[in-house]
């Protein structure tokens, strides 16, 4: 089964990092940092601290899985973290690189109802999850100190 790792990274101003996703013929949409667990990688939670370092040159410290989804022969699993620093224009992911994958444009997003709405978050299943979890009150993302 292929597995994948993702963050919903949350920082210093309880504000989400995610990615907008620019591609020619379809419809804008965002998604959360990460990618596949490699072989190499001695954990998952290894595996996202790599991909969070490609992908946006950040540090972030894991605070929990958060939700697991599977569908056919792939496993992703979403983590709650708390991100430090990140350099966009840093970044060295593969896919940045990559002829015809579109553009990527990282973007703080309100950890609101209404930044949630406002953006077609993919896959649904997590934006579903996380308008639950805040409209409840229970993401459980403690305030920076």
């Amino acid at each position: 089964m292929i597995e994948r790792v993702r963050a919903v990274l949350v920082t210093a101003d309880d504000t989400m990092l995610a990615i907008r996703r620019t591609r020619p013929g379809i419809p804008e949409y965002w998604v959360l940092p990460g990618g596949g667990v490699e072989p190499g990688d001695e954990s998952r939670e290894a595996a996202l601290h790599r991909e969070i370092h490609e992908e946006i040159a950040g540090r972030a410290d894991i605070i929990r899985l958060l939700h697991t989804m599977e569908t056919g022969e792939e496993r992703q699993l979403f983590y709650l973290a708390r991100i430090a620093t990140w350099s966009f224009d840093d970044r060295t992911g593969p896919e940045f690189s990559a002829e015809g994958r579109g553009e990527y444009a990282l973007e703080e997003v309100p950890l609101t109802l209404e930044g949630l709405y406002g953006i077609d978050l993919k896959p649904e299943e997590i934006a579903h999850v996380l308008r639950g979890a805040i409209g409840a009150g229970s993401l459980g993302v403690e305030a920076s100190p």
